[in-house]
């Protein structure tokens, strides 16, 4: 029985990447084909060589459920926004008949459709991991649609995942949402309300620190950002470089450490081995999950992940979204609100 229906979604699995993309409604067309939006957009289709899972694979992409980068919408479409080297840019994909269609709008609209397949894990090998474990091979089961995403942006992933830093996500979410509605920009084309591009690094710049403050964000925090986008097109360029590199020139920004450059290339670059270390939560659940053992610290963590060396990220993913957490026995994280002070 336990392989036959998908587990519920749970904080943890939410947090493993699982986004509930909704299958259509009535107010779409039949069988979960979107509306055609009004408005010309580049249009791209594409055919993932297996199975493909549209919540699993952009799931770790939204920051909390009021994101204005990231939307799902009841036809069946996942939305999002990017600033890309050709500018903004608004992507619409939608999964019908195991056939991808992408639709894009703005100045950034023919980079995201280029970029489309490797988005959606063209790139990621998942038969190159194998299960050794039994929680992880059920969780490999029972989620068969799962890729590792790759934006090819950086900035996009790291000022969110210094938000993130020492603060409880809801406070991170926050942050993110004001921030991006206050100084972003309306998306391209017929995107859904409230939906908005991240701002440009010198708008970034230029936020007074006032803002940051209303937004929660201490000035530890808003220091590391405000370095990072004065050098957002050199980390831009970690790209092409492997994740490894890539995370040594992130970590050359003051106040990025390995948690945020872990953060930022399971998405930036889709790499499998990556996994975050200096995290509050994940040793106890991996430890948990793997061990039995509640109280693993970063290199418990790391022994029990070891036969996993080369997809060590992709490990945890499937341990997260199996959804088996040790009980709490401590109040959760105080959420201290400084914007209030």
């Amino acid at each position: 029985m336990s392989g036959r229906f998908a587990p519920r979604p749970t904080r943890t699995t939410v947090r493993g990447g699982h986004v509930v993309v909704p299958g259509g409604t009535p107010g779409g067309m039949p069988g979960g084909l979107p509306r055609q939006a009004a408005g010309p957009g580049h249009v791209r289709t594409w055919t993932p060589a297996g199975p493909l899972d549209l919540g699993l694979v952009l799931g770790p992409l939204r920051r909390g459920p009021g994101d204005p980068t990231f939307r799902t919408t009841s036809d069946g479409s996942t939305w999002r926004t990017s600033r890309t080297p050709a500018g903004p840019g608004t992507l619409r994909v939608a999964l019908r008949g195991g056939v991808v269609r992408g639709e894009a709008w703005g100045p950034g609209a023919e980079w995201l459709l280029d970029r489309l397949p490797d988005l959606l894990g063209a790139a990621d090998d998942p038969e190159a991991f194998e299960p050794r474990h039994r929680l992880i091979a059920l969780a490999r089961h029972r989620r068969p649609g799962l890729r590792l995403v790759r934006t090819g942006l950086v900035m996009e992933s790291l000022i969110p995942s210094v938000l993130e830093q020492k603060v409880t996500t809801d406070e991170a979410y926050r942050a993110w949402r004001l921030l991006v509605r206050k100084f972003g920009e309306p998306a391209p084309g017929p995107a859904p309300e409230r939906m908005y591009v991240i701002p440009a690094p010198r708008t970034w710049a230029l936020i007074p620190s006032w803002e940051w403050h209303r937004a929660g964000v201490d000035d530890k925090r808003a220091a590391t950002i405000l370095r990072a986008v004065r050098v957002a097109a050199r980390l831009e360029e970690a790209v092409g470089f492997d994740p490894v590199q890539a995370r040594r020139r992130l970590e050359l920004v003051p106040g990025v450490g390995p948690w945020t450059s872990a953060e930022v290339v399971q998405r930036s670059h889709g790499s499998a081995d990556s996994v975050t270390v200096g995290d509050l939560h994940l040793p106890g659940i991996v430890g948990y999950a793997l061990a039995g053992d509640r109280d693993a610290d970063d290199s418990v963590m790391l022994e029990l992940l070891e036969p996993y060396a080369g997809q060590r990220h992709r490990a945890a993913r499937l341990i997260l979204l199996a959804g088996r957490t040790p009980p709490r026995r401590t109040p959760k994280m105080p959420r201290t609100d400084i914007g209030l002070l």
